[in-house]
């Protein structure tokens, strides 16, 4: 082979893998454009749904709304400013017992277990009528932080609206043993639980009205309006009983009585005084 030809083999061969190399390179930096794509759309859409969260958690939500509402709809027998009073007995009945209420708080639920048929007993025989006051601040506590409270209370809203009666009955299966939860679990913030319970009442099983009226949140404003009216009247924690203003306590003298005896005899000292 002559010096000539060996000469243009090799510069050939170098340029072959210059073209290669070129080729190569262009590869590489088409990938490296397509990563840096991929990269750039990955990171606005995180920004987008980060966006998107902050935006979300900031807007009302059911709640702000039914709290902020101008107009609302209260239940058949109410009356007052916004439907907040209720009063529920005969009217002949001359002192009222005012009896202050969350529906997740436990302790309402041992006094509705024990001493709740004794007051149903005591309305129906006019010995006295039952302010109504609902309050939701344990929606609001770290330990049960949820809805519960609010939406229970817009459901009895619902139960209002058909009779006091189904009221009563529908408040003393809420804080049943078999139905009522433990404070931390939030089980009255779902529908399906708390028409479940109402199946149980005689005036609301199977009623389509009081069942629209609970998933279409009725009485959310109400409900709202009613804890606001609990959050003004200075009463720190639940149940709270009052007559004439006065508390009425146990045998401790702090606390609502929470046996049929200390009850009785509470109710009887509030009625002669």
């Amino acid at each position: 082979m002559s010096k000539r030809n060996s000469q243009a083999n090799k510069s050939a061969a170098r340029e072959r893998l210059r073209v290669e190399r070129e080729r190569q390179a262009k590869k590489d930096r088409a990938r490296r454009q397509v990563v840096v794509g991929v990269s750039v759309v990955a990171v606005l859409a995180i920004a987008a749904g980060i966006g998107y969260g902050v935006m979300k958690l900031n807007e009302p939500d059911r709640w702000d709304e039914a709290g902020d509402a101008k107009n609302v709809t209260a239940p058949k027998n109410t009356s007052g400013k916004d439907g907040t009073t209720v009063v529920i007995g005969k009217s002949t009945a001359k002192k009222t017992l005012e009896l202050y209420e969350d529906s997740r708080c436990p302790i309402c639920a041992t006094f509705e277990q024990t001493v709740g048929e004794t007051v149903h007993k005591d309305i129906d025989a006019g010995k006295y009528k039952v302010k109504y006051i609902g309050a939701t601040f344990l929606d609001g506590a770290k330990s049960a932080n949820g809805q519960g409270s609010k939406n229970a209370l817009s459901a009895l809203g619902a139960a209002l609206d058909v009779s006091p009666e189904a009221f009563l009955d529908y408040k003393y299966a809420l804080y049943s043993a078999k139905y009522h939860p433990e404070e931390t679990d939030d089980k009255f913030k779902d529908d399906s639980y708390l028409l479940k319970i109402a199946d149980t009442v005689d005036a609301l099983k199977g009623n389509a009205a009081f069942q629209k009226n609970v998933t279409d949140g009725t009485y959310d404003a109400w409900a709202m309006k009613m804890s606001a009216a609990f959050d003004k009247s200075g009463v720190k924690g639940t149940p709270t009983l009052k007559m004439d203003g006065k508390a009425l306590t146990g045998s401790d003298e702090k606390n609502a009585p929470m046996s049929v005896a200390d009850f009785n005899n509470a109710i009887t000292a509030a009625l002669k005084g």
